[in-house]
């Protein structure tokens, strides 16, 4: 297992260090120029003006020297500084990454429950009515795209209904200090929901499937056969057999995610670190966007890594794979 956890860390530095130098060539190869976009096609600026807006964020040396620049700096703990917000790149990256968090966390949370919950209740039942909904609930989800979910959801209750708001995560032109919880509540509750849906259908099938094959094993032949209900048997042998598998899936489901919440960010103007991080696309703000792309993949990696621990664990022969 420590040996694993090695390998491991080890793939995962290369890893950003790949990632860094990949995002660096195709920002530099691109025909987007930082300055242009910062300035916003500004006639009024000189040549002179835009000269020094090269300097000072240090674009006009060569890609190589910038990158290494900007290594030497992130090994001692400096990301730089955003071109956009002029602001440190880790103050904007935990403002926003906290917003973020949240909403993650509680789609995670919320379709891993439910998700569970549907996929235990169409393997008790399987093959009656009940089942046949589940599957295909889960299969049209599967085959639906979050921003179309997203379109959706807002459409129906934030236009239709008026349930909700549009869009953002306060209302707008109020200040902070006068934002109440039931405000940032009803702001939360649509981009959660969108994401909470669709991450319901890969627990549900999957729970589904191992919770057959749990019922088809020899021992819950021989349950069944001293008169365990399907409560019990469920109780006794089907939850410890089915939740930490099901659980690992949803850690392995980092990354789907955190892709998943770019969208739904975007369509409903959440300001998380997936709006942030398009928005530092579209501006050609490099630092940002690069300090972003490491610390999501290091949070997609901390995903995998507990759901392959928890394999592990679960399945004493997966010790020996590395």
């Amino acid at each position: 297992m420590t040996k694993s956890i090695v390998i491991r860390l080890i793939r995962v530095v290369t890893l950003l260090i790949g990632l860094s130098i990949l995002t660096f060539s195709l920002i530099h190869l691109s025909p987007m120029d930082p300055v242009n976009a910062y300035i916003g096609g500004d006639s009024s600026a000189s040549p002179e003006q835009i000269e020094k807006f090269k300097q000072y964020w240090g674009v006009d040396k060569s890609p190589v020297e910038q990158y290494f620049s900007w290594a030497g700096a992130l090994l001692q703990g400096n990301f730089g500084t955003s071109m956009l917000y002029r602001s440190p790149v880790i103050d904007i990256i935990q403002s926003r990454f906290a917003t973020s968090l949240a909403l993650m966390g509680m789609a995670w949370i919320l379709s891993g429950v439910f998700g569970y919950m549907l996929g235990m209740t169409a393997a008790m039942n399987r093959g009656k009515a009940v089942d046949k909904i589940i599957k295909w609930y889960s299969y049209t989800l599967v085959s639906t795209p979050i921003f179309w979910m997203g379109l959706l959801l807002l459409i129906v209750f934030a236009v239709w209904l008026r349930w909700f708001p549009v869009g953002l995560a306060v209302p707008a032109g109020v200040l902070e200090s006068d934002v109440q919880l039931i405000d940032r509540v009803r702001h939360f509750v649509l981009p959660a929901l969108t994401l909470s849906i669709l991450g319901v259908a890969n627990v549900a099938m999957h729970t589904r499937e191992k919770m057959i094959d749990i019922l088809n094993a020899e021992y819950i032949v021989f349950a069944k056969a001293r008169g365990e209900s399907k409560w019990q048997i469920y109780k006794n042998h089907g939850l410890r057999n089915s939740i930490i598998p099901a659980i690992s899936l949803q850690f392995a489901y980092f990354g789907e995610l955190f892709g998943g919440s770019m969208l739904a960010e975007q369509v409903f103007a959440y300001p998380g670190l997936g709006s942030t991080l398009t928005t530092a696309g579209l501006k050609g703000d490099l630092p940002l966007m690069v300090g972003i792309i490491l610390i999501s993949s290091l949070f997609v990696f901390a995903g995998n890594l507990i759901a392959d621990i928890l394999s592990k664990v679960v399945d004493p022969r997966m010790k020996g794979d590395g």
